[in-house]
């Protein structure tokens, strides 16, 4: 069963991430496709002639929709994963092995200071050097 559901979703994610990457060649396809239309109808500037944008404030404004609409469903998409790990309590994060440690009980080691006088009352309090 799972190996389907992972299936499904790799296709799914394979097919939206095709549709993302023909997005804007299609909308260029589109422009091409239906230009005088847009020229005559849809163009911003199509009162303006002298400006000889031919609708091209058409298409910049359709793939900058499509840019951001692309960016706020990116966002989306990642929230929406960051919950999904967050609240998926199917998988196990614990390991039910147990571990065993080695304590030593008793560690021995040896060390003298070279800093420390060897006898250093007598190092202080000596009678007259003549």
């Amino acid at each position: 069963m799972k190996s389907t559901k992972k299936q499904w979703v790799a296709m799914s994610l394979l097919t939206l991430m095709l549709v993302k990457a023909w997005v804007l060649p299609l909308l260029y396809l589109d422009f091409e496709i239906r230009r005088d239309y847009i020229i005559a109808n849809l163009c911003v500037n199509r009162n303006k002639p002298m400006m000889h944008c031919n609708g091209k404030c058409y298409l910049a404004k359709r793939i900058a929709d499509a840019k951001e609409k692309d960016a706020r469903q990116a966002e989306n998409n990642y929230l929406s994963h960051l919950i999904y790990q967050v609240m998926d309590s199917r998988e196990v994060l614990y390991s039910a092995t147990p571990v065993t440690f080695e304590i030593r009980t008793s560690i021995h080691y040896q060390y003298k200071s070279p800093f420390t006088a060897r006898n250093p009352v007598a190092d202080i309090f000596h009678p007259p050097l003549v």
